[in-house]
């Protein structure tokens, strides 16, 4: 069986999100498509707005053959982080041949090229990267000016999907797994664009404006139906936030990704303020507010880089939220092709190693917070569709 795969969060599932997976099946010429999804938080730092069992039987109804869980502890990480994480999971499936990815702009040469660049880090790119970050450049701009430096076509990583492709070829080449990657231009609206459009919005855009009769043109008919305003959730999932800071110390804050270098103090210190004010007021050029909010994030869930780091170097787990049922003899066969066991039944779980237990409970624990604050009923079992 010839597989490919897509990383995502479909937060929520969306027309783009549609166009993305025909063109992933059409252009791979793949038997099956598997994606590898964020579960109940995402990689800005957001609490999603539909449960990830919905979510993922969305993307099945629209096209996908099974929706695996990334596990929390990359879903809320880095792009570097989140990248490998999926990739790493990903390519323990040998009939998974293909990456699939949305982007601005660059073919799959142009990704691993990139990645080749940033994978050295040059003497040059090092130097570059440093002298922009001392005349207060914002890192996002640092790293761009830097990649031209040492040989990266101009322009290339100014865009977020772009980055993240890159993120995701440099996680191949570092695990040494071939796997095709398949840049597929994205249609619509920009990655960061908050205004309402038809057709083709962002996520953003459709998470911002949820009681506009502008929804449903962005979204499957099915999709809009499951769509409810989510304002209340998200203000109670930021006072939770805005608490658990309040009882973490400055040292404590340290040990997360992207904390440190006195920011610990900075969080700390405008922890009496509202969520939004204590984001806007750590944001900085060298701090973007995805980081910020990231970090808080982390803290609320006990995510550290250490523990990032040894799941990262020890077996995992393929964990089925949502799968065809059509082609569901075909794909979790080959997933139990895998080296990491699949968490179709309670067996499976007493397969995993020490590490890989301790990861799945940190999912465990994101799906128990986000059930809380959203006060939604339960669904701990794998969708058969």
């Amino acid at each position: 069986m010839k597989i490919c795969a897509i990383i995502c969060e479909f937060n929520p599932f969306h027309n783009g999100h549609k166009y993305i997976l025909d063109k992933a099946r059409e252009l791979s010429g793949c038997d099956a498509l598997i994606c590898i999804m964020s579960g109940s938080f995402t990689q800005r730092g957001d609490i999603c707005v539909i449960d990830k069992f919905l979510r993922a039987k969305h993307a099945v109804v629209c096209g996908a053959d099974c929706i695996l869980e990334l596990p929390t502890a990359f879903s809320v990480a880095p792009a570097e982080i989140f990248a490998k994480g999926a990739v790493k999971i990903l390519s323990s499936v040998p009939e998974i041949d293909t990456l699939a990815f949305g982007c601005e702009s660059g073919s799959e040469a142009d990704f691993l090229s990139a990645a080749k660049i940033l994978s050295d880090e040059s003497g040059n790119f090092k130097e570059a990267l440093k002298k922009s970050l001392d005349t207060g450049e914002s890192y996002a701009k640092s790293y761009a000016s830097a990649f031209e430096v040492a040989g990266g076509a101009a322009g290339f990583l100014s865009t977020p999907n772009n980055i993240l492709g890159v993120e995701y070829a440099k996680a191949g080449l570092s695990l040494k797994k071939n796997i095709r990657l398949l840049p597929v231009r994205r249609v619509g609206a920009g990655f960061n664009d908050v205004e309402i459009k038809q057709n083709f919005s962002s996520a953003t855009a459709i998470r911002k404006n949820l009681s506009s009769p502008l929804v449903k043109d962005n979204v499957p008919d099915f999709v809009a139906g499951d769509l409810t305003d989510f304002s209340a959730e998200n203000a109670k999932f930021e006072n939770y936030l805005r608490l658990i800071l309040s009882r973490t110390t400055a040292e404590a804050l340290k040990p997360i990704y992207g904390c440190g270098d006195g920011l610990e103090n900075v969080l700390k210190a405008l922890q009496t303020l509202p969520y939004g004010e204590i984001v806007s007021g750590a944001t900085s050029k060298r701090y973007p507010s995805a980081r910020i909010k990231r970090i808080l994030l982390a803290n609320f869930l006990g995510l550290y880089r250490e523990d990032c780091e040894k799941y990262l170097s020890s077996e995992l787990y393929l964990s089925p939220l949502a799968v065809k049922k059509k082609s569901a003899d075909g794909v979790l066969g080959a997933l139990a092709k895998s080296c990491y066991p699949v968490l179709t039944c309670g067996a499976d779980e007493r397969k995993m190693c020490v590490a890989a237990a301790d990861c799945k409970k940190k999912d465990d624990f994101a799906y128990l917070q986000w059930l809380q604050i959203t006060e939604r009923t339960p669904n701990k079992k794998i969708l058969i569709i």
